[in-house]
């Protein structure tokens, strides 16, 4: 189904850019305070890496005329990257939906993480072109930059110093959660004892993901109750125990369509899933497009 671009509105840069530097990023917050839904526009001339940030409701973004979508809820976040250089990016925002968008180019993202940037990313996804979307939930870490983001305290002059610093310090807190081993940290567990189960408890549902613990055994399992387990794992890795178990499987399961050993139906059965056809909705969902179209874009 087309869309119809006309009932779409171009962003206000006075209203809606927080900040905008050539060949860096920009920073653009949506807060509808109507009673119906509102729908903005933005045409990207670049390339960008987009970060997406739902503080409250679930929204919806669409890129070239809705051939893909996604759904951010409530709490949720999404890095999305496309080898267009041109895009229209269509935002429908409910009433009382809150929206940050963080537009960096593919130039200055890949030097800033040109020294670390093979423990956090596959690189290669960006030469090939694949597309790139993935989701994670909003930590309270993470929560809490966006906020000092948007109510800014700082004096004018110190605007652009003040909200670049703020950018910075998200990003380094929203990648953080990809890397892996060594890497892995968080500041609001400082008891070693207790990030080593956590890390444990990752570990076992990742070795068993065909059939994992419930999370009482898991719990059991490390030696933690399961109140404490749910609510360090998520402070931990951004995202509670099995969604971060689903973010991981469908990370390989985009590895196995890549290496094109494997159809559909094999990696399904590999990761998991009864039948295909259940593999292919969790996918689409993750994504906003079915495995076939994944390996064909």
């Amino acid at each position: 189904m087309k869309t119809d671009l006309e009932n779409y509105k171009n962003i206000d840069k006075s209203t809606h850019c927080i900040f905008a530097e050539k060949d860096t990023f920009k920073v653009l917050q949506f807060n509808n305070l109507l009673d119906t839904n509102e729908l903005f526009k933005i045409k990207l001339e670049n390339n960008y890496i987009q970060l997406f940030f739902c503080n409250n409701k679930e929204c919806r973004v669409a890129f070239n005329m809705e051939h893909c979508a996604i759904n951010l809820n409530s709490g949720g976040s999404s890095m999305v990257y496309f080898k267009d250089e041109e895009m229209n990016v269509l935002f429908n925002l409910p009433p009382d939906c809150e929206l940050i968008v963080i537009l960096i180019s593919i130039e200055y993202f890949h030097s800033l993480f040109s020294i670390e940037g093979n423990f956090l990313f596959n690189f290669s996804s960006f030469k090939t072109g694949k597309p790139i979307i993935e989701p994670k939930e909003i930590s309270s870490t993470i929560r809490l930059i966006l906020s000092q983001l948007t109510f800014q305290q700082s004096p004018k002059s110190l605007r652009s110093i003040y909200i670049k610093g703020k950018v910075f310090e998200l990003l380094s807190y929203y990648f953080s959660t990809t890397s892996e081993g060594e890497n892995e940290s968080c500041p609001y567990i400082d008891n070693e004892e207790t990030a080593s189960k956590i890390k444990r408890a990752k570990e076992l549902i990742i070795k068993n993901m065909n059939n994992p613990p419930s999370l009482p055994d898991l719990a059991k399992e490390v030696g933690l109750n399961i109140k404490k387990l749910k609510t360090d794992f998520k402070e931990f890795y951004g995202v509670p125990v099995f969604t971060f178990l689903l973010n991981y499987k469908m990370e390989l399961a985009k590895k196995l369509l890549l290496e094109k050993q494997l159809n559909v139906n094999e990696i399904g059965l590999n990761l998991g899933y009864s039948t295909s056809s259940h593999f292919i909705t969790a996918f689409k969902r993750k994504f906003g497009i079915t495995p076939k179209q994944y390996t064909k874009s």
